[in-house]
């Protein structure tokens, strides 16, 4: 129970600052209005760092079902795990994506951007390509998991028996990666990377009474679904 509260928590958290620079950015009136995609990437990258930080102090940091996945795959976390941690982190994605748009509910009223209210919520690309946008999430969440697995080994033994490497950084590393996945490859989709990032606050776009708002764009759902699993499990195989 406390590995799932703290899934739960540590989601929460992620979205709530992951989504709320999304809505920094792109809503009106807001001290951080078109400051760009660079400000979504670093903010995507320190939400991750914070949360990460966060939900391992309170017992587990996965918040990522892909990350869930790709470590059981490994035979990092047991199989009969997986489903809890999955639904912790869809709820806790699905409240921090509430909490986000009720902590910027002003200026969603002002706002008659249909399409940049949708984009606070959940991914979506500029170009759709099935196939393309696909491939997209899953090389990004390879690389984002690959990293997860490969940094949580140690590289050496200092003296005392103490464990060195970049696991020993703890949340840093995860949150720089997401940053630079971000810079670098978030450009075709708006890297998901995350199942339940992307599913939880789109169902809170579609039951929210939201004045002005569009369509929840559940045609292109199943790819940061799809997309970032396959990229997990592929991670899970090649991990070391």
């Amino acid at each position: 129970m406390r590995e799932l509260s703290a899934e739960f928590i540590g989601t929460a958290i992620l979205l709530l600052m992951g989504n709320g620079v999304v809505a920094n950015v792109l809503l009106p009136r807001t001290k951080g209005n078109d400051s760009g995609w660079h400000v979504i990437a670093a903010g995507w990258g320190m939400a991750v760092f914070t949360a990460v930080w966060c939900g391992d102090a309170l017992g587990s940091s996965h918040l990522n079902p892909a990350v869930t996945l790709g470590l059981a795959v490994a035979g990092e976390v047991s199989w009969t795990s997986v489903p809890g941690f999955m639904l912790a982190q869809l709820l806790g994605a699905t409240l921090g994506g509430l909490a986000a748009y009720l902590f910027y509910k002003p200026h969603y009223d002002v706002c008659d951007d249909s399409d940049a209210m949708l984009a606070t919520f959940c991914t979506a690309p500029n170009i759709r390509n099935a196939p393309s946008n696909l491939g997209s999430e899953a090389v990004a969440t390879f690389i984002l998991v690959f990293a997860v697995l490969v940094f949580a080994r140690p590289t050496l033994d200092a003296d005392g028996g103490v464990q060195l490497g970049l696991g020993s950084l703890g949340a840093l590393p995860v949150g720089m990666i997401v940053y630079a996945i971000g810079l670098s490859l978030g450009g075709t989709t708006g890297h998901a990377l995350n199942p339940a990032r992307d599913l939880g606050p789109r169902f809170v776009h579609f039951l929210l009474p939201i004045s002005g708002k569009r369509d929840s764009d559940w045609s292109y759902a199943a790819v940061p679904v799809l997309g970032p699993l396959l990229g997990g499990a592929l991670a899970g195989i090649l991990a070391p």
